[in-house]
């Protein structure tokens, strides 16, 4: 036979968009169409549906950036549609390839009900089936007109303040149509069985099987009336359609999704509206469509309807209720996890897991992180205290040079803590049901022959949008399909409750899960970065100084503002946020968000302190770190040991001499640190004839993705910048101070000795365009490996590129340290608001090995945000000579905290005394219930086995060990009595919740 398989594909591609898809709706009126435009930020939906209407046509232009308009539609059903389903087509200017990144409507009947979402995949609003002759059409839309951001293209509308006043949109169709359902389920018939028959190998008979079905299909139609014939076409397909899968078929559990990012290419407020259109959108879908079932993350977003959309909040509170509507990932957001510290980690899970137990009774134990761009090594035991077990995230698919292995596994992290992880094979969070994506997931799938399994977050998404009609009814015709796996509807914990049962020993994954890209959102957006940081520890001393307060002299304790407060700084850590691959709108709004948030968390802390200090003049300061700091006890207040003068001289050649008889530090005339000299272990930290403190100029134009990535090949041009305008010495305050200026740029340094560190304040007044700022430190040391601070405790990276994965992570993420060491010495860099940094090792003619640490400093991407980071910033390093784990870990903390500064009268005990440096306290705070209980979360920091003694400054009622939201645990051996205290006996790295009840007495 003749090989015609090419004729008739191409054939089909044809018919199908040409005449067969416009005949779904073969009759149709026009709809009147009126408008008012708001004028300013949105209205509430009683303002928007009573404003005045002025008459607007189809094809005319509407929407300047950013703005919204009230569209209101009429019509009337004509007579001779009775007994005929009729639906409402409103088109506002869609291109069908931005779904979720342009203009999108939210339908509203004359009483203020909501009806559906509206984007350019889903323009259709059912008006009745069946139709009555004469029914008259009112619906009202609030269509708001977001600008397409050009991908890669620097241009002014990612901010409301540039964006210009240009309609952006034209009204495209707006009628009254009858849906054909028969030609509408031939469409998807046939798109089911065409993309199926691309994705089949050539020879066997099931592809020419469907070949020549569809072919009589084609045949069948009578292209000058499709709507006559689709019944017979359809009829050519049945016996195909009809074939079951083989039973070995790969098993795809659809779950109904729309990723929207909390905020992106859109500001927050926007996201508000996103989400009411996509949920109005799948409650609708949901009582159309009795297998389906749509989930939904980020409590953030459901806080969201709930307080600015109720009458959609319900919606979703009746389908969460009927089990079809499902609550998922148990955090406030879908939040970064490399750069949030351990705190602010867990109370993603605390408010998350709180809002879905409190508002719909869920427990979560599925974490839901698709579009995280990497997962920090602390995370699994997280994820465990918090009450869940289970991992759900996609994105490491896009690592652009190393394969991860692994589609289903246990992820293990710093402490042994091991969560059962899937990374659908379907390789995307926004599956469509097209043929091709279901096939790439049996295909790529990596645990064939001992799993079977795979997940598929099915519907448009990044901007929201969820899953259509069409995406149902091509799942329903997959569900038992010859040559295509078994699609069907499933609740995310049902997936992992199948995938976990039959994979009784998967591989396990230890460390890090590193994405090999966005390696940039380390250090794009530097104000966000130390927004985020300095609220994590602001809110630590509030809850700190506010719980002494109230156990030492009855304050109250300010429940609902630190609730508040945490939800801001979590919602702005979301993986578009707190990264800087946002809008300038968005980084615009968040410097000023965290700007009002460190104001209220000051005054709360500064209340505190006055109520427990007595007169505001006196010897006494607060130490807040959890160890003793200028001679003060952790978490209490007392006198204030004096610094450790330093004396500055001339340097023979030029430059100074800073010597506090612990480190001698030797800075030339350039302002560059020559010697940074150990004066206890007789021990250099600087390489023979290196220079520290050196800042280094990269171009930095990455392929694409510019907010987001750095490409390896920007270190093949460097500029060390070592022109000073100014160096010089302040003697009464042991300082040097050190000016430069490199193109439209100026650096201020101030080099301090403080105890057995060197610090350097840098101030940059930023306004380059796609550069990257470095600041380097070469170390004489011989370390094959460094340890980078992660959420309760460190992990260890390779300074050596033996691998293909270690050369993949020439760009990493550090807390507030990274440690090198030798044994008996090592040397610490802590920071105050850097993440992303970069290690190297050479060998030198000497035979000895320098390691090079640099901390990144500022990038200056010019998409999304073409001004990025351009103005001042302030940065504060820390290097540590001779520095154990232990001390980088105290040193984090005191770079960090405020520092103990005298000002109160009285002295203030601790509510805890631990004994033992190793157990660091990561919070204390009252319980959230209410209670009065006192909470207190200690972690192993040093990576090593630690028995510690927790001894309550109060009278304690007993003692219970607890997961991350102050629930007991069952029996732990970690924690038992010691007289009135607490013994600890703790793994590395293990995190404990201990909640205390205060006595009677007491209170």
């Amino acid at each position: 036979m003749h090989d015609d398989r090419r004729l008739i594909e191409d054939r089909l591609g044809r018919v199908l968009m040409e005449r067969i898809m416009p005949a779904v709706y073969p009759e149709s009126v026009p709809l009147t169409a009126s408008i008012w435009v708001a004028p300013d930020e949105p209205v509430p939906v009683a303002e928007g549906l009573a404003a005045p209407r002025t008459p607007i046509r189809s094809g005319a232009p509407w929407g300047a950036p950013w703005g919204t308009s009230w569209l209101t539609v009429e019509g009337t059903v004509p007579a001779e549609w009775a007994g005929k389903t009729v639906e409402a087509i409103i088109d506002l200017g869609f291109d069908r390839n931005m779904t979720g990144f342009q203009c999108e409507g939210l339908v509203y009947r004359p009483d203020g009900s909501p009806v559906k979402g509206l984007h350019p995949r889903n323009q259709w609003v059912r008006v009745a089936a069946p139709a009555v002759g004469g029914e008259q059409v009112l619906l009202h839309v609030e269509a708001a007109s977001n600008p397409i951001i050009p991908f890669f293209a620097p241009n002014a509308l990612g901010d409301k303040l540039t964006a210009g006043t240009e309609p952006q949109y034209r009204l495209g169709r707006m009628d009254l149509a009858v849906l054909d359902e028969e030609v509408w389920n031939l469409v998807l018939d046939l798109e089911v069985l065409g993309e199926l028959m691309h994705e089949m190998p050539e020879d066997p008979a099931r592809r020419f099987t469907i070949v020549r079905a569809i072919e009589r299909a084609l045949d069948a139609v009578d292209l000058q009336n499709v709507n006559a014939t689709a019944a017979a076409a359809r009829a050519c397909l049945a016996d195909v359609l009809a074939t079951p899968a083989i039973p070995s078929a790969h098993l795809i559990s659809a779950v109904g999704h729309a990723h929207i990012d909390s905020a992106w290419l859109w500001p927050l407020r926007e996201t508000v509206r996103k989400v009411a259109r996509t949920t109005a959108n799948m409650t609708a879908l949901l009582a159309d469509e009795p297998e389906f079932v749509f989930t939904m993350s980020q409590a953030a977003q459901y806080d969201f309807i709930k307080r600015h959309r109720p009458e959609v909040y319900a919606k979703v509170k009746e389908a969460v209720a009927a089990g079809r509507f499902v609550p998922t990932g148990g955090m406030w957001v879908e939040a970064d996890t490399n750069m949030p510290g351990s705190e602010a980690m867990a109370r993603q899970f605390v408010h998350g897991k709180r809002f879905f137990l409190e508002e719909f009774g869920v427990d979560n134990q599925e974490v839901w992180l698709p579009d995280t761009f990497g997962f920090a090594a602390g995370l699994p035991q997280i994820i465990k205290a918090a009450g869940a077990k289970w991992l759900l995230t996609q994105k490491i698919s896009w690592s652009q040079i190393n394969k991860f292995p692994h589609h289903t596994f246990l992820w293990e992290g710093v402490d042994g803590t091991r969560i059962f992880t899937h990374f659908p094979p379907v390789d995307t969070y926004n599956c469509t049901m097209h043929g091709r994506e279901i096939a790439h997931a049996a295909r790529n799938f990596k645990d064939k022959g001992r799993a079977s399994r795979s997940l598929a977050p099915t519907g448009w998404g990044d901007g929201g949008g969820g899953t259509t009609r069409e995406m149902v009814a091509k799942a329903a015709r997959m569900k038992s399909l010859e040559g295509s796996p078994k699609v069907f509807w499933d609740k995310p914990a049902e997936f992992f409750a199948k995938a976990e049962a039959e994979y009784q020993n998967p591989p396990v994954w230890v460390g890090e899960l590193y994405l090999e890209l966005h390696r940039g959102t380390l250090t794009s957006q530097s104000k966000t970065k130390q927004g985020n940081r300095r609220s994590e520890h602001l809110l630590r001393e509030a809850e700190l100084w506010a719980a002494t307060a109230t156990v030492r002299k009855n304050l109250e304790y300010p429940y609902a503002a630190l609730d508040r407060l945490w939800k801001t700084v979590l919602l702005h850590q979301f993986h578009d946020i707190l990264p800087g691959s946002s809008i300038a709108w968005v980084h615009r709004e968040a410097e000023q968000t965290y700007a009002v948030v460190a104001e209220e968390l000051t005054a709360l802390i500064e209340r505190a302190k006055w109520v427990l200090g007595g007169e505001r003049v006196g010897p006494n300061a607060f130490n807040p770190a959890p160890h003793v700091w200028r001679s003060i006890p952790a978490g209490a207040a007392g006198p204030v040991a004096a610094a450790r003068p330093c004396a500055v001289t001339e340097r023979t050649g030029g430059g100074y001499v800073l010597d506090n008889g612990l480190l001698q530090v030797e800075v030339d005339a350039r302002g560059l640190v020559v010697s940074v000299f150990d004066v206890e272990h007789l021990r250099e930290t600087l390489p023979p004839g290196s220079v520290a403190n050196l800042l280094q100029l990269h171009p930095d134009l990455p392929n694409s993705w510019d907010a987001w990535d750095v490409d390896i090949f920007y270190r093949n041009r460097v500029t060390d910048l070592t022109d000073a305008e100014f160096v010089v010495a302040e003697p009464d305050s042991g300082v040097v101070r050190i000016g430069r200026s490199f193109g439209s740029s100026t650096v201020e340094q101030t080099l301090t000795l403080h105890e057995w560190a060197l610090e350097i304040e840098t101030s940059v007044d930023w306004h380059e365009t796609e550069k990257f700022l470095k600041l380097a430190f070469p170390l004489d040391i011989h370390a094959d490996r460094y340890a980078s601070e992660t959420q309760f405790g460190h992990l260890f990276r390779p300074t050596h590129t033996n691998t293909s994965w270690e050369y993949a992570k020439f760009e990493a993420c550090a807390h507030r340290f990274v440690h090198f060491a030798e044994p008996g010495w090592g040397v610490a860099l802590v920071n105050d608001a850097t993440y992303g940094h970069d290690v190297t090792r050479t060998v030198r003619a000497d035979g000895g090995t320098t390691t090079t640490v640099r901390a990144s400093l500022l990038r200056a991407p010019r998409f999304p945000d073409p001004q990025t980071d351009h103005g001042v910033h302030h940065f504060r390093h820390s290097l540590l000579p001779g520095a154990a784990i232990g001390d980088a870990v105290n040193a984090g903390y005191r770079v960090n905290l405020t520092p103990p500064t005298p000002g109160v009268a009285e002295t203030v005990e601790p509510l805890f005394v631990v004994d033992n440096d190793a157990v660091v306290t990561s919070a204390v705070k009252l319980a959230d219930d209410g209670s009065g209980d006192v909470v207190l979360r200690v972690y192993e920091a040093q990576g090593g086995r630690a028995s510690a003694l927790v001894t309550p400054g109060f009278d304690a009622a007993g003692f219970q060990v607890c997961d991350l939201l102050e629930r007991p645990l069952p029996a732990d051996t970690s924690a038992s009595p010691e007289d009135v205290a607490v013994r600890l006996r703790l793994r590395p790295f293990q995190l404990v919740t201990l909640r205390f009840a205060r006595s009677v007495a007491a209170e």
